[in-house]
């Protein structure tokens, strides 16, 4: 008998990158950064292989490594690399490492020696996230010092990329400007002497609504999994994750009885209260309580008090409920009860960080449509 679980359909993740990759001419890089978004980083990079990427996309070294010893052996880019990691280990692994600066370029060259091969670098500029990638000023000598570097069999400049600010937001006048720069920054390469396989922009919103940033390869992320990046969009995507657990303990209290830590919940009647094994120690945001939206005995019913950190409570009314019950934070929506995207609502935030929250180890998670 399980007491909570997160469960994660391989099945919707296939056709989610299914129906991501018919609408792009370009490859497809599925992006399982952050443990995939919380939904197990290997199970989903194998399910969104198996629909068709081309590529995978990580944050961290360890990440790209990590899939590498899982036995994938597609394109795999890194991105986010601080100084003096063992770089060489990922370019033996024919890991693509993002390059944003002269320092980092120089790291890369180092790692190519010691791997004995050309390190593979995807060049990043800033188009106006202001985050990573060079900024513009500081682009052309970042060109010319990897067209150097190249040219004496150093590295590989694979590909040139940048990230939007908000796509997320179709129309907004940033995403236009930020292409524009990204042309100005492509034909700087041009002129250096670069000419890189690949051009990349494309997140998961640009992938769904701007095919004219798509170039030569996208990077959908949340996508992958089901939720929209875009509010009020669903554009057919299925929700591959479901938070669930059992109501461990079940009591009948009086009017007017405090409800958990602070007592930020009073019963307004005697009711049927509900303590669900759930808390921030296992994605559930502090921030739900009194807000969190949960499915038990087929109604939508809200946090009642403060989420602890191992258990928040349910005021259930009179309505019978029982030990061994189950609550659903979230699914597909299919049955009416809450998704990721209510949560995210209920608690002011976006869905990916709802999902990705519910990456602990404490909480099992379990694999529908797994293949041999």
């Amino acid at each position: 008998m399980w007491q909570a679980e997160v469960r994660v359909d391989l099945d919707a993740i296939r056709e989610n990158v299914s129906r991501l990759r018919s609408g792009t001419a370009a490859e497809l890089m599925a992006v399982v950064k952050a443990d995939g978004y919380g939904h197990g980083m290997v199970p989903a990079a194998r399910a969104a292989l198996d629909a068709g990427a081309d590529w995978l996309g990580v944050c961290t070294l360890d990440e790209a490594l990590t899939l590498r010893r899982a036995g994938i052996t597609v394109p795999v880019l890194a991105w986010l690399l601080a100084p003096g990691l063992p770089l060489h280990e990922g370019v033996a692994a024919g890991v693509d490492l993002g390059v944003a600066s002269l320092p980092q370029l120089d790291e890369m060259v180092a790692a190519g020696r010691a791997a004995g091969r050309p390190a593979r670098l995807h060049l990043k500029i800033d188009t106006g996230l202001a985050r990573g990638g060079a900024t513009v000023a500081d682009w052309p000598a970042l060109l010319d010092a990897a067209a150097k570097a190249q040219a004496d069999g150093l590295v590989e400049v694979v590909g040139v990329w940048s990230h939007f600010v908000y796509a997320d937001s179709p129309g907004h006048p940033t995403i236009d400007r930020q292409l524009a720069v990204f042309h100005e920054g492509l034909g700087m390469a041009e002129q250096a002497g670069l000419r890189p396989r690949y051009r990349h922009l494309a997140n998961s919103a640009a992938t769904l609504t701007r095919p004219d940033t798509h170039f030569d390869l996208v990077r959908p992320g949340v996508a992958v999994y089901g939720l929209s990046p875009v509010a009020g969009e669903r554009y057919g995507l299925r929700p591959a994750m479901t938070a669930r657990a059992r109501v461990m303990l079940t009591k009948r209290v009086p009017a007017g009885s405090g409800v958990s830590y602070g007592h930020t919940y009073t019963t307004e009647r005697a009711a049927n209260l509900a303590v669900v094994p759930l808390g921030y120690a296992d994605g559930v945001p502090r921030h739900a309580s009194n807000s969190g939206p949960v499915q038990l005995g087929g109604k939508r019913r809200t946090i009642s008090g403060r989420v602890c950190m191992d258990q928040f409570v349910l005021d259930c009314g009179d309505d019978p409920v029982a030990a061994g019950d189950e609550v659903t934070l979230f699914g597909s929506g299919a049955d009416g009860g809450p998704t990721a995207d209510d949560w995210a609502e209920a608690v002011g935030t976006i869905n990916y960080e709802i999902v990705t929250r519910f990456g602990s180890t404490r909480v099992p998670r379990v694999y529908d449509g797994e293949r041999p």
